[in-house]
């Protein structure tokens, strides 16, 4: 017999997904933060090294497992393309006005008399338009924790707000990286992704607003806005042109988006189109930015702007730390850790996969699974192990989406369904585990430890749960092939997909 039809012993599958834990306990500890920028990609090569000797010792060629990497990481390349056109992206609406003129417009939304609400809804919208979780609650989340502490109201509240709106964000928004993770992942279409996910993340949004509201009218907010909140969307206003001009590369965007366009030219042509409007909009902010000596002429000033934007990002310099640390963001090479990452994490998976490791692992959990609702929960509860074990947000949505993607191609679920509830439990509650990277900078940056925000995350505590009851009662569930759903809804003993 073959060594390689031999079976495989639970213990030797296990040994790449220990040296996974292992080693990336050892990178958040030693590196913190910076782990997501080297450390980890470097902690997945290592765990799938583990998987390729495994299957050499298996009988297995190097050129079979060779080959199951390269086309593993070929399945990829649009995703990397994506997250390119997103850097790009991100670098020109930073300096054409258009994320500028979103956080002017979100500021004004603060309410006193509903302070609560107002701040997860002020972060929602900063982190839709910055797609990053970490920037809004370190810039505008700061200090909407510093207004509830002036107002003497209780500050664990208004982080756990703060991180609420800022996660809506960073689930949601095409300009995140967990976004376009879960996608690539998964294998799925990127807005399609975002479209699927807005089924669990409305719903939480509303239930969790009409808590923070009740909060606020039980603590009796009725003081004036804080000074630095209108001093800041005064400094937006001053510096940019925050009216229509600058919004229409986001409108262009959710138009191409809407009419289902492909994702790489919607978000290409978004960021071509802040190139422009900041090129005739805003020039003053192009040329300072490209040329403070004053050395080109103001053609090749902009020309040059729009290029260093779209490539390297933007880095503004108007004075004022929470608004410059806001706006410096993007370009493409602000992507490349992340694309790093799908390339390492596809290879761990490519190599678990090959081997025979990764169903071998997930044989007995899957045996247990009789149903939508089991596979749910099972994909919400592992995302959520993974972000205790693993310590960072990424194994949460990779390891699992590996795990479970036959499985909810076996059961006729579209990948939609995975890419979501990745989203629901890995990214959802990554800020919730007091030693995983988001953790910690949450709790450093809003200077409130992680329990005692933990239980006032409202939107990062309903996601999971909804997706779980959605799976039970088969709420926006798609399948593949839509007309066996109404069958095996009916009749669950017509296919493997239950209530469970």
């Amino acid at each position: 017999m073959d060594k390689s039809d031999k079976p495989i012993s639970y213990f030797v599958a296990l040994i790449p997904l220990a040296v996974l834990i292992v080693f990336m306990g050892l990178a958040v500890f030693l590196f913190g933060d910076l782990s997501a920028t080297g450390p980890a990609q470097i902690v997945l090569l290592i765990a799938a090294g583990a998987a390729n000797i495994i299957g050499l010792r298996r009988g297995l060629s190097w050129e079979r497992l060779e080959a199951a990497v390269v086309e593993g990481v070929a399945r990829a390349l649009p995703a990397t393309m994506i997250l390119l056109a997103v850097g790009a992206l991100i670098g020109a609406w930073m300096m054409s006005g258009t994320a500028a003129a979103m956080i002017y417009y979100g500021l004004g939304l603060l309410n006193p008399s509903f302070f609560y609400p107002a701040a997860m809804l002020i972060c929602a919208v900063v982190s839709v338009s910055i797609g990053s979780s970490w920037t809004t609650a370190g810039t505008v989340g700061l200090a909407l924790v510093g207004v509830a502490q002036v107002m003497g109201l209780p500050v664990p509240i208004a982080a756990g707000a703060v991180i609420s709106g800022s996660y809506f964000g960073d689930k949601l928004s095409p300009l995140s990286d967990s976004t376009n993770l879960a996608a690539a992942v998964v294998g799925v279409n990127l807005f399609r992704h975002v479209r699927h996910m807005l089924t669990t993340t409305i719903p939480a949004l509303i239930i969790a607003a009409i808590l923070f509201g009740v909060i606020s009218l039980s603590k009796g907010a009725s003081a004036a806005p804080l000074t630095s909140i209108e001093e800041t969307r005064a400094l937006l206003a001053e510096t940019y042109n925050v009216g229509l001009p600058a919004l229409l590369p986001l409108f262009a965007v959710f138009a191409l988006a809407l009419t289902r366009f492909p994702p790489y030219p919607t978000i290409a042509a978004g960021a071509i189109l802040g190139g422009l409007v900041a090129a005739f909009f805003q020039p003053q902010i192009v040329v300072a930015f490209a040329d403070p000596a004053h050395a080109l002429s103001t053609p090749l000033a902009l020309l040059k702007g729009v290029w260093q934007a779209i490539s390297s990002g933007y880095q503004s310099n108007l004075g004022n730390d929470v608004v410059d640390r806001l706006l410096s963001r993007g370009g493409m090479a602000s992507m490349l850790p992340i694309v790093w990452m799908v390339i390492a994490a596809l290879s761990f998976a490519a190599a678990m996969e090959e081997t025979g490791l990764l169903a071998r692992l997930t044989a007995p959990l899957a045996s247990r699974l009789k149903g939508t609702a089991s596979l749910v929960a099972a994909t919400v509860g592992t995302a959520v192990s993974m972000n205790i074990l693993t310590a960072t947000q990424y194994m949460s949505i990779i390891i699992p989406g590996r795990m479970y993607r036959k499985e909810y191609e076996k059961r006729g679920l579209a990948p939609v369904n995975l890419s979501r509830t990745l989203e629901d439990a890995g990214t959802m509650t990554s800020a919730l585990v007091p030693w995983t990277t988001c953790g910690v900078f949450m709790a450093g940056t809003l200077g409130v430890p992680t329990l005692s925000y933990l239980p006032f995350c409202f939107l990062n505590l309903l996601n999971p749960t909804i997706a779980i009851i959605y799976g039970i009662f088969r709420i926006a569930i798609v399948y593949e092939n839509p007309a066996d759903a109404g069958a095996r809804a009916d009749n669950p003993a017509a296919a493997p997909i239950g209530k469970g």
